[in-house]
Parts: structure tokens; C-alpha cells; sequence
């Protein structure tokens, strides 16, 4: 089992699992039929507000997780929605599917990282 990051105008793969679309708003230039995703959680994605401040600016990165995280947390940990996901992860593989150019410094890997911090503990 593992929590995997990719793009999602990446080809899908038969190891990816779960496919869960993480971003708040459907990615550009995409017919919703023609993604291949298990699940939308609009409601996992950083608020708008916090994705318009973060703007993928790298030097405001590591600000930009604590207040996602800290936006998550306040949430009950998002409820159901990460529940469910936390769920698929401890059963299968499953990939955060996003729309960002950056591959890197994105709302999917810091959620990998949210998500692998609630698995370990």
C-alpha cells in the first residue's frame, strides 16, 4: 500500500490504484468524462483563499503546509472525505491526482504528507 502524487494529465496506470482528484477546482482544458478518477474531494483541497495567498510561490511553501494542515485539522480532519481516504490507503494504493504544474510544491503532496503523518500515528 502506498499514497502516490501525480498529474492529472499524466497517463493513468493499472498501480495507481485509487485515482482521487484533490484540487478544489477541475483542471483546466479537461471534459469531466474523459479523467479516469474514483472520487473528487473538492473537499480535502486547500480553501480558496489559501490556494489564491500560496499562488505555488515556492518560498511561501513550508507557511503554505502549516496552514493547510492546520485548515484540516480545524475541520475535523475534513471528515468523512479523509476518513475514507485514509481508509483506501490502509487497504490499496491510491494516487492524489492534481492540476499544478509544479510537481513538487503542490496541495497533493502536502496532503500525502498529512496523510502519511495520520497513518503512522
Amino acid at each position: 500500500m502506498a499514497i502516490k502524487v501525480k498529474r492529472v494529465y499524466d497517463e493513468a496506470a493499472r498501480d495507481d490504484g485509487a485515482r482521487v482528484l484533490v484540487d478544489r477546482v477541475w483542471p483546466r482544458g479537461l471534459a469531466k468524462g474523459s479523467l479516469r478518477i474514483d472520487l473528487w474531494a473538492k473537499d480535502l483541497a486547500p480553501s480558496t483563499a489559501l490556494r489564491k495567498w500560496f499562488d505555488h510561490d515556492r518560498t511561501k511553501w513550508e507557511a503554505f503546509k502549516d496552514r493547510y494542515f492546520r485548515e484540516l485539522d480545524e475541520a475535523g480532519g475534513a471528515g468523512e472525505p479523509l476518513a475514507a481516504l485514509l481508509s483506501q490507503a490502509r487497504d490499496g494504493d491510491v494516487t492524489l491526482v492534481f492540476g499544478a504544474k509544479d510537481t513538487q510544491c503542490n496541495n497533493a503532496v502536502a496532503l500525502k504528507q498529512y496523510l502519511e503523518q495520520r497513518l503512522e500515528a
